[in-house]
């Protein structure tokens, strides 16, 4: 049979045409996703080192012991320092122009006077206790390292989780979603009457959300790398591939959920029944290592868990597919036995 007349061809040129007319459809696939990201990655975004405003007292102690705790204070770059004398470091602590006061004592100690109610000034008297207990000269006690490097953001954790729900939300809604809305239509029963084979329209399903994903996919990687510089370290070609099984399982997995639902409530009820509990346990916005060691043995089963890190593996350690090889069977496992069992107990109507 020439491709021309292919009924696998031209079912998956159908799906296409179809999802391509609907505006609704195009938001939810291409446009809502970045719009997570955007939002999430504005939400956790670099700030700037939050400033400490604390007061030093200039009209207590020697001249060398103030100019000595002015120094110490100086060596942080988050400490801003300002001087009071007389009434006016209590008013100021008082009404929250400062969070904290220090008072260099004649006899080398310090004095600092806080506001035990105010968090911001009980957090500032523990940064400015942990300076002053640094040795004066010499080596410090520890050195101070910040996580700023591309690769250690939450970004970068999260964008690889955001492309994992987005594969599974595909897979589930853009083939189980669209069966059973066929199915109500009564237009599977018109598709019964053809000579054309099952699997034939199953895969048609499939290979039609296989090709949206890809650019849907692709899209939010490029807008990560552009607006917040997540770079993949990995494979290019491995994370394609990756996204390509991912879409594949999850359509499969979307065609066993919509084999036999008849109403929209059904399918809906049975796609939230199978995404809320990944949503939760499969690590999309915090690692699913939180919880208990008991459940880690189910957890790494999910198909959204290995799907995320797997994709997380390439992107941010540089892995190859042979280093994500238990994530990449675990995925195929789900995607042929879901197909498998949906083309054995679907109905046409």
């Amino acid at each position: 049979m020439s491709t021309r007349y292919s009924p696998l061809v031209q079912l998956t040129l159908a799906r296409v045409r179809e999802f391509y007319r609907e505006p609704a459809a195009v938001f939810w696939v291409y446009v809502f996703p970045l719009l997570i990201a955007v939002a999430l990655g504005i939400a956790f975004r670099e700030k700037p080192i939050d400033k400490i405003s604390v007061a030093l007292r200039t009209d207590a102690g020697s001249p060398a012991s103030i100019e000595a705790l002015r120094g110490r204070l100086a060596t942080s770059e988050q400490i801003e320092l300002r001087e009071v004398s007389g009434d006016e470091w209590m008013k100021s602590l008082r009404s929250g122009k400062t969070d904290l006061v220090v008072v260099a004592l004649a006899t080398g100690e310090y004095e600092i006077w806080d506001e035990p109610n105010r968090p911001e000034s009980v957090l500032a008297r523990h940064a400015v206790e942990s300076i002053l207990n640094r040795p004066a000269t010499g080596a410090p006690h520890f050195s101070e390292r910040h996580v700023e490097e591309t690769g250690n953001r939450y970004i970068d954790f999260l964008i690889p989780g955001l492309l994992g729900m987005n594969l599974m939300g595909g897979g589930l809604f853009g083939v189980g979603f669209v069966l059973a809305d066929m199915r109500i239509r009564k237009l599977l029963k018109r598709f019964l009457a053809t000579p054309m084979k099952r699997s034939d329209f199953l895969l048609s399903v499939m290979f039609s959300r296989i090709l949206f994903t890809v650019p849907e996919v692709l899209v939010l990687l490029l807008f990560g790398w552009l607006v917040f510089d997540v770079k993949n370290q990995g494979s290019l070609w491995a994370l394609v591939f990756l996204i390509v099984l991912g879409a594949a399982t999850f359509g499969g997995v979307g065609l066993l959920v919509a084999s036999r639902a008849k109403t929209i409530e059904t399918v809906s009820g049975l796609i939230n029944l199978v995404m809320l509990p990944m949503w939760v346990l499969s690590g999309v916005f915090f690692s699913a290592e939180r919880f208990p060691e008991v459940v880690q043995p189910a957890i790494k089963l999910l198909p959204l868990t290995a799907m995320n890190d797997a994709l997380r593996a390439v992107m941010l350690e540089g892995k190859t597919l042979v280093g994500v090889g238990r994530e990449i069977g675990i995925l195929v496992g789900w995607g042929l036995s879901s197909f498998v069992i949906a083309l054995k107990i679907f109905r046409w109507q």
